[in-house]
């Protein structure tokens, strides 16, 4: 954690930090987990959701961690059942292959989950494997989304009114097929903190057991402890960027 210790240290303004957790409707015993240990280093976490994944109680037992500690966890939409639909190719479940109106049904339908058992959900959209299109934006829009958020390596699809708040660190980052050591992602997230001001730092819990841990704790009391992070929920860096018209993209 030097470089990015290093990375704050230096920074000339507050670095604004979000959390993302994927996946939920997944592995429920590791996301309880993970939640507990950002609770006890006080970070609001922003969980993508799955509809068709998320069990009735699982639901109930977000809404009593919601409700038990205000603003610290935070939902939003993910897709709407993590399924892959291209024939060839990447995967995606909102891709080049599906019509317009199967796109739209999906993200209503799953929309629909979400407030059923959740009550209202923040205005986001995060799609599965991080891509989609711009007819999925479209959609979006139309239903009353204000953000998309993917990987900020997305080239932008640039929809009025359609805010896009990219993660710009994965904690499973990789390097041709091989995952960086602990020392390689300090290094890289270092330097996303002096490119961007900004640290969207994406988790998926499913796949953080025991060993992850210690070390994903170590990260958040860094941040936690610094005077020069800044943490936010995801939904109020979005009403923030559509106040003042403020284009959130791809890493320069």
């Amino acid at each position: 954690m030097d470089p990015v210790r290093g990375a704050l240290d230096e920074a000339p303004e507050p670095v604004d930090l979000f959390v993302r957790d994927d996946d939920v409707g997944w592995a429920d015993d590791r996301l309880w987990r993970l939640l507990d240990l950002l609770a006890e280093h006080e970070l609001p976490v922003d969980l993508a959701v799955i509809p068709m994944e998320l069990s009735p109680r699982a639901a109930r037992e977000l809404c009593i961690r919601s409700e038990s500690a205000p603003g610290m966890v935070s939902w939003h939409q993910h897709g709407f059942a993590h399924a892959n639909h291209e024939p060839t190719g990447r995967k995606h479940e909102f891709g080049p292959s599906r019509a317009r109106w199967v796109q739209r049904r999906d993200v209503d339908e799953g929309q629909g989950r979400l407030r059923d058992l959740l009550g209202n959900s923040d205005p986001i959209f995060t799609p599965p494997w991080n891509r989609c299109t711009a007819t999925t934006g479209q959609c979006l829009v139309e239903l009353g989304f204000e953000a998309l958020s993917r990987e900020s390596r997305a080239a932008s699809i640039a929809i009025p009114g359609l805010v896009e708040l990219p993660v710009n660190i994965d904690w499973f980052a990789h390097h041709k097929g091989v995952r960086l050591n602990r020392t390689e992602f300090g290094k890289l997230l270092a330097g996303v903190i002096k490119r961007s001001m900004r640290v969207g730092l994406m988790l998926h819990h499913a796949e953080m057991n025991g060993a992850e841990r210690p070390a994903a704790s170590e990260l958040f009391a860094l941040f936690a402890g610094h005077d020069s992070v800044r943490s936010r929920a995801m939904v109020e860096l979005v009403r923030q960027a559509k106040s003042s018209n403020l284009i959130i993209g791809a890493e320069p």
